[in-house]
């Protein structure tokens, strides 16, 4: 006999009921609409994927969050995210495709970690991505791209900002100091500096400073680290970079693109922000809401190198990833969830097996006209019939009777008004 929890969803996981399904079906309409505007195409994969194509990059925490299991002398796993598959898709076709790519996805990932608000193991994430474009102008179009999407839901002005920076830059100014000797050790240290506002500074320090880690960084080094991951304005991050940073030069010409958008002012420069996933190479970048109330809305980068290490062409890339459970508290938060009606045209009711055949046929011919009809099933009140026709939001009921039937008419009130009416049945 099944236990209790057996008979409820896994931990961290959702039942969508109609309800919950139509205000998914909502925010994926505005995912869906705001990429068809900006030109992408959407695309799909496997939930299931050979697990190696998520561990080719170690060291990284989402390694450790993997459904995965071994059959038939397979490792496979549970996409965790959507990037390294449309990463393996590209490359499966590298030589045939037409750059610049550009194409989204919405789909369901699965990461077994802690939850908390706006976390949970599995959820639908939007994510688009531009393959084939070196330059910022694709960064620029994504982040416009988000905060499109952002208004289409309500969620204008300052509700929501964006903070960047860029792991080139980061990385030039630590291989040209503290990483000189070490440059190897960029990735790890990004991997444990990315955990800075879950963990704490002096948490950071430690990890960067353990001997036995990956890093190795003195205690004086570790420090310096994390204090340049407090900058919060270009200038002063230009200031501490190499002589001729290109990658100052990039996250100039960005903020120029943007300013271009009428976004730049709700764009954020800000050093901390380094992203845990090791394939990241350039730009990266987090939505927050303004009063930092949630984990992040969204976030993504550029990852130029990721197809290389998948054992294909280097082409240049940048994406993002927008899940749906974050979004969903915000507009909560500001209660901005729409309250979403059925979508119920006509019910049509027999009150009598008499009058079945004639009410089946007069459903068919107002479905054929492209309404959603719901046929009344069993034997059930006019005064029920009119009570949940209206709950369920229909415009109007057709009723059907003995007396209606001799007359070849159908009865049909107008919920809205109240008011009656007969038609004739053919």
């Amino acid at each position: 006999m099944a236990r209790p929890s057996d008979l409820q969803a896994p931990r961290g996981t959702r039942d969508f009921y109609p309800e919950d399904l139509r205000l998914r079906s909502w925010l994926f309409a505005h995912f869906r609409e705001v990429s068809r505007r900006f030109g992408f195409e959407e695309v799909d994969a496997p939930v299931v994927e050979h697990a190696e194509l998520f561990t080719r990059k170690a060291g990284e925490e989402i390694v450790e969050q993997l459904y995965h299991w071994e059959m038939h002398d397979r490792h496979l796993a549970l996409r965790p995210e959507m990037t390294p598959s449309i990463a393996r898709m590209v490359m499966a076709r590298a030589g045939a495709l037409r750059l610049p790519l550009r194409w989204f996805t919405v789909t369901q990932n699965w990461r077994y970690e802690r939850m908390t608000r706006g976390r949970k193991r599995e959820h639908f994430q939007w994510n688009m991505d531009v393959w084939g474009e070196p330059g910022v102008g694709a960064e620029a179009e994504l982040l416009a791209a988000i905060f499109a999407l952002l208004e289409r839901v309500g969620l204008g002005g300052g509700q929501v900002r964006i903070q960047l920076n860029s792991r080139a830059l980061l990385e030039e100014t630590l291989r040209a100091g503290v990483l000189r000797e070490r440059p190897e050790a960029f990735e790890p240290l990004c991997v444990i500096v990315d955990k800075l506002a879950k963990i704490g500074a002096d948490a950071v320090v430690e990890q960067l400073r353990d001997p036995a880690g990956a890093v190795r960084l003195s205690a004086d080094e570790a420090r310096d680290v994390v204090g340049l991951l407090g900058v919060t304005g270009l200038d002063d991050a230009a200031a501490a970079a190499p002589p001729g940073s290109h990658a100052v030069a990039e996250l100039r010409r960005l903020f120029e693109l943007l300013a271009a958008y009428g976004v730049a002012d709700r764009v954020d420069f800000d050093a901390s922000v380094v992203r845990g996933l090791a394939y990241y190479t350039g730009v990266v970048f987090e939505a927050y809401d303004a009063d930092r109330k949630l984990r992040a809305v969204c976030g993504g980068g550029r990852y130029d190198r990721l197809l290389e290490t998948l054992g294909g062409p280097r082409i240049p890339a940048v994406g993002f990833g927008f899940g749906d459970v974050v979004i969903a508290e915000l507009l909560a938060d500001h209660g901005l969830l729409p309250a979403l009606a059925r979508g119920l045209d006509d019910v049509v009711c027999a009150l009598g097996e008499a009058q079945r055949p004639a009410a089946i046929a007069l459903a068919q011919r107002l479905r054929a006209s492209g309404r959603s009809v719901e046929l009344v099933l069993g034997d059930t009140r006019p005064k029920r019939v009119l009570a949940d026709a209206d709950k369920a939001g229909a415009a109007r009921v057709w009723l059907l009777g003995p007396d209606e039937a001799a007359r070849g008419v159908v009865r049909v009130r107008e919920l809205a008004t109240g008011a009656e009416r007969d038609e004739a049945l053919s």
